[in-house]
């Protein structure tokens, strides 16, 4: 039965379970993502959650209290600078714990936990990026529009005679 068993002790001591813990939060905030166990990740969540919460308010007193967690100055102002902008209008919810399978040397249930607003891939909540496309072409129409009208079909149908077409024109 597990009444009362409120965290995970992970079979280590408490110094040795802080630190570990410690160290994977650093880690996550400097790579975005790390692969571990499903335990650990869980565990990690639970720990790394109300850090970023702190981190959204930018105050002397939060960072001193998010640097006693972490005790790394560098994974501090990367959180400060980077990832607490980009997690300042979500309510939480700020990690993601995806299970990737089974570890091949003890068979341990592995899970890559990231942060939510760092995955570019996969973010139904960021609007579509529009894209401008800028080619030499583009601006060699603009530059001598009737030549370029002239030879447009040969120019769309390859890329290499668009380079030889556009070099005798401006010669």
């Amino acid at each position: 039965m597990r009444h009362g068993k409120k965290i995970n002790h992970l079979g280590r001591t408490a110094p040795h379970r802080k630190a570990m813990l410690s160290n994977m939060a650093c880690s996550l905030i400097e790579h975005k993502r790390i692969n571990t166990t499903v335990a650990k990740a869980k565990a990690l969540r639970v720990y790394v959650e109300p850090i970023l919460t702190k981190a959204k308010e930018d105050t002397t007193h939060n960072r001193r209290i998010v640097f006693s967690y972490l005790q790394s100055k560098e994974a501090v102002t990367e959180l400060f600078r980077t990832v607490a902008p980009k997690i300042a209008e979500r309510n939480g919810g700020y990690t993601r714990i995806i299970k990737t399978g089974f570890r091949p040397g003890d068979a341990a249930d592995t899970a890559l936990i990231e942060l939510v607003d760092f995955n570019d891939i996969y973010n139904p909540n960021e609007e579509e990026k529009k894209t401008t496309r800028r080619s030499r072409r583009s601006t060699a129409k603009k530059e001598t529009a009737p030549v370029a009208e002239t030879s447009e079909a040969k120019v769309e149908e390859t890329p290499a005679a668009e380079t030889s077409t556009e070099e005798k024109t401006e010669e």
